[in-house]
Protein backbone atom coordinates (compact mmCIF):
# COMPACT_ATOMS: atom_id res chain seq x y z
CA UNK A 1 0.00 0.00 0.00
CA UNK A 2 1.35 3.40 -0.96
CA UNK A 3 0.25 7.01 -1.15
CA UNK A 4 0.26 8.98 -4.40
CA UNK A 5 -0.55 12.56 -5.31
CA UNK A 6 -0.31 14.64 -8.48
CA UNK A 7 -0.84 18.39 -8.96
CA UNK A 8 -1.13 20.79 -11.87
CA UNK A 9 -0.80 24.30 -10.48
CA UNK A 10 -0.12 27.87 -11.44
CA UNK A 11 3.14 28.10 -9.48
CA UNK A 12 5.80 25.61 -8.37
CA UNK A 13 3.98 22.62 -6.87
CA UNK A 14 6.78 20.94 -4.89
CA UNK A 15 5.67 22.51 -1.61
CA UNK A 16 2.10 21.33 -2.10
CA UNK A 17 3.30 17.85 -3.01
CA UNK A 18 5.42 17.70 0.14
CA UNK A 19 2.48 18.76 2.33
CA UNK A 20 0.21 16.28 0.57
CA UNK A 21 2.68 13.46 1.18
CA UNK A 22 2.77 14.22 4.90
CA UNK A 23 -1.01 13.76 4.97
CA UNK A 24 -0.60 10.41 3.18
CA UNK A 25 2.36 9.28 5.31
CA UNK A 26 0.21 6.65 7.05
CA UNK A 27 0.04 4.80 3.72
CA UNK A 28 3.79 4.25 3.51
CA UNK A 29 6.73 4.99 5.77
CA UNK A 30 9.53 3.25 3.90
CA UNK A 31 10.46 5.72 1.13
CA UNK A 32 9.27 8.92 -0.51
CA UNK A 33 9.82 10.82 -3.73
CA UNK A 34 8.75 13.84 -5.77
CA UNK A 35 9.05 14.50 -9.52
CA UNK A 36 8.28 17.87 -11.11
CA UNK A 37 8.20 19.07 -14.71
CA UNK A 38 9.54 22.48 -15.72
CA UNK A 39 9.26 23.01 -19.46
CA UNK A 40 11.41 20.33 -21.03
CA UNK A 41 13.06 19.10 -17.82
CA UNK A 42 11.98 16.52 -15.26
CA UNK A 43 13.45 16.81 -11.79
CA UNK A 44 13.28 13.87 -9.37
CA UNK A 45 14.32 13.54 -5.74
CA UNK A 46 13.61 10.40 -3.72
CA UNK A 47 15.05 8.27 -0.95
CA UNK A 48 14.35 5.85 1.89
CA UNK A 49 12.69 7.14 5.03
CA UNK A 50 9.83 9.37 6.11
CA UNK A 51 8.85 12.38 4.04
CA UNK A 52 10.44 14.78 6.52
CA UNK A 53 13.74 12.86 6.33
CA UNK A 54 13.94 12.49 2.56
CA UNK A 55 13.44 16.18 1.73
CA UNK A 56 15.30 19.24 2.98
CA UNK A 57 15.44 22.86 1.86
CA UNK A 58 18.12 22.15 -0.72
CA UNK A 59 16.33 19.23 -2.38
CA UNK A 60 13.05 21.12 -2.42
CA UNK A 61 14.63 24.17 -4.02
CA UNK A 62 15.59 22.26 -7.18
CA UNK A 63 12.14 20.69 -7.65
CA UNK A 64 10.85 23.41 -9.93
CA UNK A 65 7.75 23.13 -12.07
CA UNK A 66 4.00 23.64 -12.14
CA UNK A 67 3.26 19.95 -12.77
CA UNK A 68 4.38 17.23 -10.39
CA UNK A 69 3.72 13.91 -8.70
CA UNK A 70 4.77 12.38 -5.39
CA UNK A 71 4.79 8.99 -3.71
CA UNK A 72 5.31 7.46 -0.27
CA UNK A 73 6.13 3.77 -0.26
CA UNK A 74 4.99 0.89 1.85
CA UNK A 75 7.44 -2.00 1.37
CA UNK A 76 5.50 -4.58 -0.61
CA UNK A 77 7.16 -7.79 -1.70
CA UNK A 78 10.26 -7.29 -3.77
CA UNK A 79 10.23 -3.50 -3.34
CA UNK A 80 12.15 -2.87 -0.15
CA UNK A 81 15.39 -1.31 -1.44
CA UNK A 82 16.53 2.16 -2.37
CA UNK A 83 16.30 1.36 -6.08
CA UNK A 84 12.55 0.78 -5.74
CA UNK A 85 11.78 4.26 -4.36
CA UNK A 86 9.32 6.10 -6.61
CA UNK A 87 8.60 7.95 -8.85
CA UNK A 88 10.29 5.97 -11.64
CA UNK A 89 11.47 7.72 -14.80
CA UNK A 90 12.06 6.80 -18.46
CA UNK A 91 13.28 9.23 -21.11
CA UNK A 92 11.48 7.60 -24.05
CA UNK A 93 9.10 8.67 -25.32
CA UNK A 94 9.20 12.35 -24.37
CA UNK A 95 10.21 11.78 -20.72
CA UNK A 96 7.79 10.19 -18.25
CA UNK A 97 7.81 9.95 -14.44
CA UNK A 98 5.28 7.63 -12.81
CA UNK A 99 4.13 6.69 -9.30
CA UNK A 100 1.91 3.72 -8.54
CA UNK A 101 -0.19 2.45 -5.64
CA UNK A 102 -1.16 -1.20 -5.89
CA UNK A 103 0.15 -4.51 -7.13
CA UNK A 104 0.12 -6.23 -10.52
CA UNK A 105 -0.58 -9.96 -10.59
CA UNK A 106 0.75 -10.71 -14.09
CA UNK A 107 4.14 -9.06 -13.60
CA UNK A 108 6.17 -12.04 -14.85
CA UNK A 109 4.26 -12.12 -18.14
CA UNK A 110 4.59 -8.36 -18.51
CA UNK A 111 8.35 -8.47 -17.90
CA UNK A 112 8.77 -10.88 -20.77
CA UNK A 113 6.53 -8.80 -23.03
CA UNK A 114 8.31 -5.57 -22.18
CA UNK A 115 11.70 -7.09 -23.01
CA UNK A 116 10.83 -9.29 -25.98
CA UNK A 117 8.07 -7.25 -27.66
CA UNK A 118 8.45 -3.66 -26.43
CA UNK A 119 12.27 -3.89 -26.37
CA UNK A 120 12.58 -2.15 -23.05
CA UNK A 121 14.70 -3.07 -20.05
CA UNK A 122 13.55 -3.33 -16.44
CA UNK A 123 16.21 -2.49 -13.84
CA UNK A 124 14.43 -3.29 -10.56
CA UNK A 125 12.12 -5.89 -9.05
CA UNK A 126 9.30 -3.34 -8.75
CA UNK A 127 6.10 -3.94 -10.69
CA UNK A 128 5.73 -0.15 -10.80
CA UNK A 129 8.70 0.07 -13.17
CA UNK A 130 7.05 -2.59 -15.33
CA UNK A 131 3.84 -0.56 -15.36
CA UNK A 132 5.76 2.58 -16.34
CA UNK A 133 7.37 0.83 -19.30
CA UNK A 134 4.07 -0.64 -20.47
CA UNK A 135 2.52 2.85 -20.39
CA UNK A 136 5.56 4.36 -22.12
CA UNK A 137 5.38 1.79 -24.92
CA UNK A 138 1.65 2.26 -25.39
CA UNK A 139 2.15 6.03 -25.62
CA UNK A 140 5.05 5.63 -28.03
CA UNK A 141 2.98 3.63 -30.53
CA UNK A 142 0.41 6.43 -30.72
CA UNK A 143 2.96 8.59 -32.61
CA UNK A 144 1.35 11.69 -31.10
CA UNK A 145 1.51 13.72 -27.89
CA UNK A 146 -1.94 14.97 -26.94
CA UNK A 147 -4.66 14.03 -24.43
CA UNK A 148 -6.34 11.52 -26.75
CA UNK A 149 -3.02 9.76 -27.37
CA UNK A 150 -2.51 9.48 -23.60
CA UNK A 151 -6.03 8.09 -23.13
CA UNK A 152 -5.40 5.48 -25.83
CA UNK A 153 -2.13 4.59 -24.10
CA UNK A 154 -3.98 4.06 -20.81
CA UNK A 155 -6.48 1.87 -22.69
CA UNK A 156 -3.50 -0.21 -23.81
CA UNK A 157 -2.36 -0.50 -20.20
CA UNK A 158 -5.80 -1.72 -19.16
CA UNK A 159 -5.72 -4.39 -21.90
CA UNK A 160 -2.34 -5.75 -20.83
CA UNK A 161 -2.19 -5.28 -17.07
CA UNK A 162 -4.00 -7.28 -14.39
CA UNK A 163 -4.20 -6.28 -10.74
CA UNK A 164 -4.97 -3.31 -8.56
CA UNK A 165 -3.44 0.03 -9.51
CA UNK A 166 -3.90 3.75 -9.12
CA UNK A 167 -1.36 5.81 -11.06
CA UNK A 168 -0.17 9.38 -11.45
CA UNK A 169 2.34 10.27 -14.17
CA UNK A 170 4.02 13.36 -15.58
CA UNK A 171 4.57 13.39 -19.34
CA UNK A 172 6.82 16.17 -20.61
CA UNK A 173 5.04 18.32 -23.14
CA UNK A 174 1.62 17.03 -22.09
CA UNK A 175 0.99 17.40 -18.35
CA UNK A 176 -0.43 15.07 -15.72
CA UNK A 177 -1.97 11.67 -16.48
CA UNK A 178 -3.88 9.73 -13.80
CA UNK A 179 -5.74 6.45 -14.03
CA UNK A 180 -7.27 3.67 -11.97
CA UNK A 181 -7.66 -0.07 -12.58
CA UNK A 182 -10.92 -1.23 -14.20
CA UNK A 183 -12.29 -2.68 -10.96
CA UNK A 184 -11.39 0.43 -8.95
CA UNK A 185 -9.58 -1.69 -6.37
CA UNK A 186 -7.14 1.05 -5.38
CA UNK A 187 -8.52 4.50 -4.53
CA UNK A 188 -7.93 7.77 -6.41
CA UNK A 189 -9.80 11.04 -5.89
CA UNK A 190 -9.90 14.22 -7.98
CA UNK A 191 -9.95 17.79 -6.63
CA UNK A 192 -10.03 21.35 -7.93
CA UNK A 193 -9.40 24.83 -6.56
CA UNK A 194 -9.67 28.33 -7.93
CA UNK A 195 -6.84 30.76 -7.26
CA UNK A 196 -6.17 34.30 -8.38
CA UNK A 197 -3.91 32.89 -11.12
CA UNK A 198 -6.49 30.37 -12.35
CA UNK A 199 -7.69 26.80 -11.82
CA UNK A 200 -5.51 24.12 -10.20
CA UNK A 201 -6.16 20.37 -10.03
CA UNK A 202 -5.03 17.61 -7.71
CA UNK A 203 -5.42 13.82 -7.68
CA UNK A 204 -4.56 11.81 -4.58
CA UNK A 205 -5.03 8.46 -2.90
CA UNK A 206 -7.30 10.01 -0.28
CA UNK A 207 -9.48 13.11 -0.06
CA UNK A 208 -7.81 14.15 3.22
CA UNK A 209 -4.83 15.33 1.16
CA UNK A 210 -7.17 17.53 -0.90
CA UNK A 211 -8.70 18.98 2.26
CA UNK A 212 -5.36 19.96 3.77
CA UNK A 213 -4.24 21.62 0.53
CA UNK A 214 -7.49 23.55 0.08
CA UNK A 215 -8.88 21.64 -2.91
CA UNK A 216 -12.57 20.92 -3.35
CA UNK A 217 -13.26 17.23 -3.76
CA UNK A 218 -14.92 16.84 -7.14
CA UNK A 219 -15.28 13.07 -7.38
CA UNK A 220 -13.44 9.78 -7.40
CA UNK A 221 -11.57 8.85 -10.53
CA UNK A 222 -13.81 6.20 -12.07
CA UNK A 223 -12.60 2.60 -12.45
CA UNK A 224 -10.92 2.22 -15.83
CA UNK A 225 -10.87 6.00 -16.34
CA UNK A 226 -7.96 8.05 -17.67
CA UNK A 227 -7.65 11.69 -16.60
CA UNK A 228 -5.35 14.10 -18.43
CA UNK A 229 -4.68 17.59 -17.08
CA UNK A 230 -2.65 19.97 -19.20
CA UNK A 231 -0.38 22.70 -17.79
CA UNK A 232 -3.07 25.21 -18.86
CA UNK A 233 -5.55 23.54 -16.52
CA UNK A 234 -7.62 21.74 -19.15
CA UNK A 235 -9.07 18.47 -17.86
CA UNK A 236 -9.94 15.65 -20.26
CA UNK A 237 -11.33 12.41 -18.83
CA UNK A 238 -12.60 9.21 -20.42
CA UNK A 239 -13.35 5.69 -19.24
CA UNK A 240 -11.20 3.62 -21.59
CA UNK A 241 -11.53 0.06 -20.26
CA UNK A 242 -14.28 -2.46 -21.00
CA UNK A 243 -16.91 -2.40 -18.24
CA UNK A 244 -16.35 -4.82 -15.36
CA UNK A 245 -17.81 -4.93 -11.88
CA UNK A 246 -16.65 -2.17 -9.56
CA UNK A 247 -14.93 -3.72 -6.53
CA UNK A 248 -12.99 -1.30 -4.28
CA UNK A 249 -10.73 -2.76 -1.61
CA UNK A 250 -12.72 -3.06 1.60
CA UNK A 251 -9.54 -3.09 3.71
CA UNK A 252 -9.14 0.62 2.92
CA UNK A 253 -12.21 1.24 5.04
CA UNK A 254 -11.19 -1.23 7.74
CA UNK A 255 -7.63 -0.03 8.31
CA UNK A 256 -5.60 1.86 5.75
CA UNK A 257 -7.44 5.08 5.00
CA UNK A 258 -7.63 8.06 7.32
CA UNK A 259 -11.03 8.45 9.01
CA UNK A 260 -11.34 11.99 7.61
CA UNK A 261 -11.17 10.71 4.03
CA UNK A 262 -13.93 10.01 1.54
CA UNK A 263 -13.28 7.01 -0.70
CA UNK A 264 -15.70 6.05 -3.47
CA UNK A 265 -18.06 8.62 -1.98
CA UNK A 266 -18.12 6.83 1.38
CA UNK A 267 -17.01 8.48 4.62
CA UNK A 268 -14.38 6.23 6.17
CA UNK A 269 -15.32 7.60 9.61
CA UNK A 270 -19.00 6.78 9.17
CA UNK A 271 -18.24 3.35 7.73
CA UNK A 272 -16.17 2.46 10.78
CA UNK A 273 -18.92 3.67 13.08
CA UNK A 274 -21.38 1.38 11.30
CA UNK A 275 -18.89 -1.50 11.64
CA UNK A 276 -18.94 -0.94 15.39
CA UNK A 277 -22.72 -0.77 15.54
CA UNK A 278 -23.11 -4.05 13.69
CA UNK A 279 -20.44 -5.75 15.78
CA UNK A 280 -22.09 -4.51 18.97
CA UNK A 281 -25.40 -5.96 17.81
CA UNK A 282 -23.69 -9.31 17.15
CA UNK A 283 -22.23 -9.33 20.67
CA UNK A 284 -25.71 -8.73 22.11
CA UNK A 285 -27.15 -11.57 20.02
CA UNK A 286 -24.45 -13.98 21.19
CA UNK A 287 -24.31 -12.87 24.83
CA UNK A 288 -27.27 -10.71 25.84
CA UNK A 289 -26.21 -11.18 29.48
CA UNK A 290 -22.55 -10.27 28.87
CA UNK A 291 -20.37 -9.19 31.78
CA UNK A 292 -18.31 -6.54 29.94
CA UNK A 293 -17.35 -3.60 32.18
CA UNK A 294 -15.39 -1.48 29.71
CA UNK A 295 -14.81 -1.16 25.96
CA UNK A 296 -11.23 -0.16 25.11
CA UNK A 297 -9.96 0.54 21.58
CA UNK A 298 -6.53 -0.51 20.36
CA UNK A 299 -5.49 2.86 18.90
CA UNK A 300 -5.94 4.43 16.48
CA UNK A 301 -7.98 2.86 13.70
CA UNK A 302 -10.51 1.07 15.92
CA UNK A 303 -11.72 4.08 17.90
CA UNK A 304 -14.79 4.79 15.77
CA UNK A 305 -15.93 1.16 15.96
CA UNK A 306 -15.20 0.83 19.69
CA UNK A 307 -17.23 3.91 20.58
CA UNK A 308 -20.27 2.58 18.72
CA UNK A 309 -19.87 -0.86 20.34
CA UNK A 310 -19.94 0.77 23.76
CA UNK A 311 -23.08 2.71 22.82
CA UNK A 312 -24.85 -0.43 21.61
CA UNK A 313 -23.81 -2.44 24.68
CA UNK A 314 -24.51 0.41 27.09
CA UNK A 315 -21.14 0.09 28.83
CA UNK A 316 -18.32 2.53 29.43
CA UNK A 317 -15.89 3.50 26.66
CA UNK A 318 -12.41 4.20 27.96
CA UNK A 319 -8.99 4.93 26.47
CA UNK A 320 -6.81 2.24 27.96
CA UNK A 321 -3.66 2.49 25.85
CA UNK A 322 -1.41 5.47 25.28
CA UNK A 323 0.22 5.45 21.87
CA UNK A 324 3.74 6.64 21.16
CA UNK A 325 3.28 8.86 18.10
CA UNK A 326 6.88 8.44 17.05
CA UNK A 327 6.57 4.74 16.24
CA UNK A 328 5.13 3.87 12.83
CA UNK A 329 2.21 1.63 11.98
CA UNK A 330 3.29 -1.89 12.97
CA UNK A 331 1.25 -3.58 10.22
CA UNK A 332 3.41 -2.03 7.49
CA UNK A 333 6.76 -2.60 9.16
CA UNK A 334 9.13 -4.89 7.22
CA UNK A 335 9.74 -8.03 9.24
CA UNK A 336 8.09 -9.80 12.14
CA UNK A 337 10.93 -9.04 14.55
CA UNK A 338 10.53 -5.32 13.99
CA UNK A 339 6.76 -5.55 14.43
CA UNK A 340 7.07 -7.48 17.68
CA UNK A 341 9.57 -5.05 19.19
CA UNK A 342 7.45 -2.10 18.15
CA UNK A 343 4.29 -3.14 19.98
CA UNK A 344 5.77 -2.48 23.44
CA UNK A 345 7.40 0.70 22.23
CA UNK A 346 4.16 1.82 20.66
CA UNK A 347 1.53 1.12 23.34
CA UNK A 348 1.51 1.49 27.11
CA UNK A 349 -1.56 0.56 29.19
CA UNK A 350 -3.28 2.80 31.74
CA UNK A 351 -3.50 0.28 34.57
CA UNK A 352 -6.48 1.91 36.31
CA UNK A 353 -8.67 1.24 33.28
CA UNK A 354 -7.94 -2.52 33.44
CA UNK A 355 -7.63 -3.34 37.12
CA UNK A 356 -10.29 -5.86 38.25
CA UNK A 357 -12.41 -5.28 35.14
CA UNK A 358 -13.78 -7.40 32.32
CA UNK A 359 -12.53 -5.50 29.28
CA UNK A 360 -13.51 -5.76 25.65
CA UNK A 361 -10.54 -4.78 23.48
CA UNK A 362 -11.52 -3.65 19.99
CA UNK A 363 -9.14 -3.82 17.02
CA UNK A 364 -9.76 -3.04 13.37
CA UNK A 365 -8.51 -6.48 12.24
CA UNK A 366 -6.29 -9.39 13.23
CA UNK A 367 -3.75 -10.44 10.60
CA UNK A 368 -0.70 -12.32 11.93
CA UNK A 369 -1.94 -12.31 15.50
CA UNK A 370 1.38 -11.65 17.24
CA UNK A 371 0.47 -8.03 17.97
CA UNK A 372 -2.91 -9.10 19.36
CA UNK A 373 -1.25 -11.73 21.56
CA UNK A 374 0.99 -9.11 23.14
CA UNK A 375 -1.83 -6.63 23.66
CA UNK A 376 -4.04 -9.26 25.32
CA UNK A 377 -1.17 -10.09 27.65
CA UNK A 378 -0.59 -6.41 28.37
CA UNK A 379 -4.23 -6.12 29.45
CA UNK A 380 -3.85 -9.11 31.76
CA UNK A 381 -0.62 -7.75 33.22
CA UNK A 382 -2.43 -4.46 33.87
CA UNK A 383 -4.93 -6.31 36.09
CA UNK A 384 -7.90 -7.23 33.89
CA UNK A 385 -10.06 -10.06 35.28
CA UNK A 386 -11.08 -11.16 31.78
CA UNK A 387 -9.93 -10.01 28.37
CA UNK A 388 -12.31 -10.21 25.42
CA UNK A 389 -11.16 -9.23 21.94
CA UNK A 390 -13.40 -7.98 19.12
CA UNK A 391 -12.29 -7.52 15.52
CA UNK A 392 -14.16 -5.01 13.34
CA UNK A 393 -13.18 -7.21 10.36
CA UNK A 394 -13.78 -10.91 9.67
CA UNK A 395 -10.98 -13.47 10.01
CA UNK A 396 -8.13 -12.74 7.56
CA UNK A 397 -7.57 -16.13 5.96
CA UNK A 398 -6.11 -15.35 2.52
CA UNK A 399 -3.30 -13.16 1.16
CA UNK A 400 -4.15 -9.79 -0.34
CA UNK A 401 -2.65 -9.61 -3.82
CA UNK A 402 -3.63 -6.09 -4.88
CA UNK A 403 -1.15 -3.95 -2.98
CA UNK A 404 -1.48 -4.76 0.71
CA UNK A 405 1.52 -6.85 1.71
CA UNK A 406 -0.36 -9.39 3.78
CA UNK A 407 1.92 -12.39 4.25
CA UNK A 408 1.60 -15.81 2.74
CA UNK A 409 -1.42 -17.75 3.97
CA UNK A 410 0.54 -19.90 6.44
CA UNK A 411 1.55 -16.74 8.36
CA UNK A 412 -2.07 -15.60 8.83
CA UNK A 413 -3.28 -16.70 12.24
CA UNK A 414 -6.84 -17.43 11.04
CA UNK A 415 -5.80 -19.43 7.97
CA UNK A 416 -6.99 -23.02 8.36
CA UNK A 417 -8.15 -22.43 11.93
CA UNK A 418 -11.50 -22.10 13.64
CA UNK A 419 -12.38 -19.03 15.67
CA UNK A 420 -12.01 -21.10 18.83
CA UNK A 421 -8.50 -22.17 17.82
CA UNK A 422 -7.50 -18.56 17.10
CA UNK A 423 -9.00 -17.51 20.44
CA UNK A 424 -6.80 -20.01 22.24
CA UNK A 425 -3.66 -18.89 20.39
CA UNK A 426 -4.33 -15.24 21.18
CA UNK A 427 -4.87 -16.01 24.86
CA UNK A 428 -8.13 -14.09 25.21
CA UNK A 429 -11.23 -15.27 27.08
CA UNK A 430 -13.53 -14.60 24.14
CA UNK A 431 -12.87 -13.67 20.51
CA UNK A 432 -15.54 -12.03 18.36
CA UNK A 433 -15.16 -11.39 14.65
CA UNK A 434 -17.29 -9.19 12.43
CA UNK A 435 -19.36 -11.08 9.85
CA UNK A 436 -18.36 -10.33 6.25
CA UNK A 437 -21.95 -9.54 5.27
CA UNK A 438 -22.14 -6.94 8.05
CA UNK A 439 -18.77 -5.43 7.10
CA UNK A 440 -19.77 -5.00 3.48
CA UNK A 441 -23.17 -3.61 4.47
CA UNK A 442 -21.50 -1.08 6.78
CA UNK A 443 -19.51 0.33 3.86
CA UNK A 444 -22.23 -0.04 1.21
CA UNK A 445 -24.67 2.03 3.27
CA UNK A 446 -22.57 5.07 2.39
CA UNK A 447 -22.86 4.41 -1.36
CA UNK A 448 -25.46 1.90 -2.66
CA UNK A 449 -23.62 1.84 -6.04
CA UNK A 450 -20.99 -0.36 -4.40
CA UNK A 451 -22.54 -3.74 -5.07
CA UNK A 452 -19.27 -5.63 -4.71
CA UNK A 453 -15.97 -5.21 -2.86
CA UNK A 454 -12.55 -6.77 -3.06
CA UNK A 455 -12.91 -8.77 0.15
CA UNK A 456 -10.47 -11.43 -1.03
CA UNK A 457 -8.39 -11.51 2.15
CA UNK A 458 -11.56 -12.63 3.96
CA UNK A 459 -13.32 -14.87 1.44
CA UNK A 460 -10.61 -15.84 -1.07
CA UNK A 461 -12.58 -14.52 -4.06
CA UNK A 462 -10.17 -12.53 -6.26
CA UNK A 463 -11.98 -10.21 -8.66
CA UNK A 464 -9.30 -10.42 -11.38
CA UNK A 465 -8.80 -14.16 -11.17
CA UNK A 466 -5.45 -15.72 -10.21
CA UNK A 467 -3.04 -17.59 -12.47
CA UNK A 468 -1.84 -21.09 -11.41
CA UNK A 469 1.26 -20.97 -9.23
CA UNK A 470 0.79 -17.33 -8.25
CA UNK A 471 0.32 -17.96 -4.53
CA UNK A 472 3.48 -20.02 -4.32
CA UNK A 473 5.41 -17.18 -5.95
CA UNK A 474 4.07 -14.59 -3.52
CA UNK A 475 4.77 -16.94 -0.61
CA UNK A 476 8.40 -16.98 -1.69
CA UNK A 477 8.37 -13.16 -1.85
CA UNK A 478 6.19 -12.16 1.07
CA UNK A 479 6.99 -14.46 3.94
CA UNK A 480 9.06 -12.92 6.70
CA UNK A 481 11.70 -15.58 6.11
CA UNK A 482 12.00 -14.54 2.46
CA UNK A 483 12.32 -10.88 3.45
CA UNK A 484 14.98 -11.76 6.04
CA UNK A 485 17.04 -13.56 3.39
CA UNK A 486 16.77 -10.61 0.98
CA UNK A 487 17.94 -8.17 3.64
CA UNK A 488 20.89 -10.45 4.46
CA UNK A 489 22.07 -10.51 0.82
Amino acid sequence: MCGIIGIVGNQNVAGQLYDGLTVLQHRGQDAAGIATADGTRLRVHKGNGLVRDVFDARSMSVLEGRVGIAHCRYPTAGSEGMDEAQPFYVNSPYGIALAHNGNLINTDTLRREVFEQDRRNINTESDSEVLLNVFAHELDVQHALNPQAAIKAVAGVHRRVKGGYAVVAVVLGLGLVAFRDPHGIRPLVLGRRQTAEGVEHCVASESAALDILGYERLRDVEPGEAVVITPRGELIAEVCAPPVERAPCIFEFVYFARPDSMIDNVSVHKARMRMGQKLGEKILRLRPDHDIDTVIPIPDTSRDAALEISNVLGVKYREGFIKNRYVGRTFIMPGQGERVKSVRRKLNPIHLEFRNRVVLLVDDSIVRGTTSQQIVQMARDAGARKVYLASAAPPVRYPNVYGIDMPSADELIAHGRTVEEVEKLLGCDWLIYQDLEDLEAAVREGNPRLTRFDSSCFDGNYVTGIEPGYFERIRQLRSDEAKRKRRAC
